[in-house]
C-alpha cells in the first residue's frame, strides 16, 4: 500500500453487518473510509452465524437504544433490498403463549410493540394464532402476531453492503488484525495491525464484536468487557414438515428471547438458538445436551418438529455488555473514537439504524460531511441458478466444446 493511500477519514474496525452498514452510509460521502476486518473476509465473525431473522420491534422498550433502533432498522429493508438483491421476506413473526401467565408477558410485548410504532402488531386469541400458524400446538392459548418481522440471509446481506460500499470508494483491508493504536499530531489515529501494516484516520469506529473490548484497549479507550453468549442451532432439511409459515417465538425469559422455529429463506428451517454464556472467544461446538434441550423447546411450539431432519448443527457467539442494550456513543477518552459495541440481537434488524446513528455522533464531533456526487446505492443483481426458470438456467449455462486430443 502506497504512503499517499494509507491516509483515510474513518477506519472503521470490524467488517460484520454493523461495520458494512457504517461503511456503506459513509461511502455516501466524500470522504476516505477505511474498513479493518481482522479475518479473511467480510461476516466471518458474529454475522456468519446470526439467525436471519428482522425482528418486527416488540422486544424491547423505546427507552432503550434496542428497542429505538430495532424498528427504525426494520422500517428501512424493503428499501434496502430493492438496492441490494439480497434475500428477504417479510414472513411475520408469532410468540405463543401456553398460560395465562405468559399471556401476560405478551400482553408486556405487545404494549412496547404500540409504544415503538410496530407494523400491524395484532394480540391474539387461541383460534387466531392457528389461524396463522396451523401447525402450532393447538395446546396454546394465545398470542402475539407481528407482521412486520421477517427472514433474511445474513451473509449475503453483509456481502451486499459491503460490495456497495467498496462500489463506492470504500478501501477494505483483511486480515486486518488491530493491536494498537497510537495517537497522531493534530487528532486522529495511526493504526497498527498484527502482520506490520500501518493506516491512518482522523476518526474511528469500533464495530469489532466479539472483539471490541479489546480495540477499545488497543485505542486507550473505554475499559468495559464483552462476553460471549453462545447460541447453539440446527438446520433441518428442505423437505422437513417443520417448515412454518412464520417465524415462531416461545415467551421470552429476561436474558433470552428463547428457542425458535424459524423458516428459512433458503426454505430450510431452523431450531434454536439456546443462551449459555461463555469465556471462550473462540469456542463454537455444540452439545448432545442443548440439542435435546432446543428440540424439546421446539416441539412444544410445533409438535412436527422431528430430529430425524436434521442435516448440520452450529454455534454462534453473541457479544453480551453487562447492561444488555447496545452501547454507542463518542468515547469519552477518545473523543475521535466511536464505540459501537455490545450489538447483539436484534443488531441485525437494527444495523442500518445503527449506521445513520453513528453517522449523526460523527457529524456532531466534527466530521464534515457533504454528500458525494454521483453515489450508487445498487449493486448488480446475480442471477442465482437454484431459483432461476428453466429457461434462464439453460441462458445461464453456456455452450461448452469439446477438443477431443
Amino acid at each position: 500500500m502506497s504512503e499517499a493511500a494509507s491516509k483515510f477519514d474513518v477506519a472503521i474496525i470490524g467488517a460484520g453487518v454493523v461495520g458494512a452498514s457504517i461503511a456503506r452510509k459513509l461511502s455516501q460521502y466524500d470522504l476516505k473510509v477505511a474498513v479493518l476486518e481482522k479475518s479473511a473476509d467480510v461476516s466471518f465473525g458474529v454475522s456468519k452465524a446470526n439467525s436471519g431473522i428482522i425482528h418486527g420491534g416488540f422486544h424491547y422498550r423505546s427507552d432503550t437504544l434496542k428497542g429505538r433502533l430495532e424498528i427504525a432498522g426494520n422500517l428501512r429493508y424493503d428499501q434496502l433490498q430493492k438496492e441490494l438483491h439480497f434475500p428477504f421476506r417479510r414472513c411475520g413473526i408469532l410468540v405463543a403463549a401456553f398460560t395465562t401467565e405468559e399471556m401476560r408477558r405478551v400482553e408486556t410485548l405487545y404494549q412496547n410493540g404500540l409504544d415503538n410504532g410496530a407494523i400491524g402488531i395484532e394480540l391474539c386469541n387461541r383460534e387466531r394464532m392457528l389461524s396463522l400458524e396451523p401447525k402450532l400446538n393447538p395446546d396454546i392459548v394465545g398470542g402475539l402476531h407481528a407482521p412486520g418481522g421477517g427472514i433474511i440471509e445474513p451473509y449475503r446481506f453483509v456481502f451486499a453492503l459491503m460490495e456497495s460500499a467498496v462500489k463506492n470508494g470504500v478501501v477494505l483491508h483483511t486480515d486486518y488484525r488491530v493491536t494498537r493504536s497510537d495517537a497522531i499530531d493534530f487528532g486522529g489515529f495511526r493504526i497498527h495491525a498484527a502482520d506490520g501494516r500501518v493506516i491512518e484516520a482522523d476518526w474511528a469506529v469500533n464495530a469489532a464484536g466479539l472483539y471490541a473490548d479489546e480495540v477499545s484497549s488497543a485505542f486507550g479507550a473505554e475499559d468495559f468487557t464483552i462476553t460471549p453468549r453462545k447460541g447453539e442451532e440446527f438446520l433441518l432439511d428442505r423437505n422437513a414438515s417443520a417448515y412454518t409459515n412464520k417465524v415462531v417465538f416461545p415467551v421470552p425469559s429476561k436474558h433470552s428471547k428463547g428457542m425458535l422455529v424459524i423458516p428459512t429463506v433458503e426454505g430450510t428451517t431452523m431450531v434454536g438458538p439456546t443462551a449459555s454464556i461463555q469465556e471462550d472467544k473462540e469456542d463454537h461446538s455444540t452439545s448432545r445436551e442443548n440439542f435435546s434441550a432446543v428440540f424439546a423447546s421446539a416441539r412444544r411450539m410445533v409438535p412436527v418438529v422431528s430430529e430425524r431432519d436434521i442435516i448440520t448443527s452450529f454455534s454462534g457467539l453473541r457479544p453480551v455488555l453487562d447492561s444488555e442494550d447496545f452501547y454507542i456513543d463518542v468515547s469519552g477518552k477518545q473523543p475521535r473514537l466511536i464505540q459501537a459495541a455490545g450489538i447483539q440481537s436484534p443488531g441485525l434488524t437494527a444495523a442500518p439504524a445503527v449506521a445513520d446513528y453513528v453517522k449523526d455522533l460523527l457529524k456532531d464531533a466534527g466530521l464534515d460531511l457533504h454528500e458525494k456526487p454521483g453515489y450508487d446505492p445498487t449493486i448488480a443483481e446475480i442471477a442465482r441458478f437454484r431459483t432461476s426458470s428453466q429457461e434462464e438456467r439453460e441462458a445461464l449455462i453456456e455452450p461448452v466444446s469439446y477438443t477431443h486430443l
